[in-house]
């Protein structure tokens, strides 16, 4: 099944299993989810995720409380294929006060917002997670 927006693809997925407390979800590989759910890992938004590149596949395993309660309190897509949203390093949100992440995308590569304003690189906003 093809994708026009992977990265929705991304945070749809992953929002599903949060709600249906799945342990994992499994998504198609891309360089650029990759980056993503990198910065998710350093942020203790998810635990690990699996690359398998030979057949393009993901496995990304969820973190949860130990009440069962998901991490992740939400994901949103900001900047759309028909509505591009950029912004200065200035402009880039706090998400809940420092508690969530904004995910860029910048010259310096896919960063979260404190590290695009402590490069003061701007960029394109990719989404947020809280």
């Amino acid at each position: 099944m093809s994708f026009n927006d992977p990265i929705a693809e991304l945070l749809t997925k992953i929002r599903n299993a949060k709600d249906a407390q799945h342990r994992f979800v499994d998504l198609s590989y891309s360089k650029m989810k990759v980056k993503i759910l990198e910065l998710m890992k350093h942020h203790g938004f998810i635990d690990h995720f699996l690359v398998n590149e030979e057949q393009f596949k993901m496995r990304v395993f969820l973190r949860y409380t130990k009440e069962r309660g998901s991490v992740i309190r939400g994901l949103k897509r900001e900047s759309k294929s028909g509505c591009r949203h950029y912004l200065g390093y200035r402009e880039v949100p706090r998400i809940l006060n420092g508690t969530g992440i904004a995910i860029l995308s910048t010259p310096q590569g896919i960063v979260d917002g404190e590290t695009a304003r402590n490069l003061k690189v701007g960029g394109e906003i990719l989404c947020t997670v809280w």
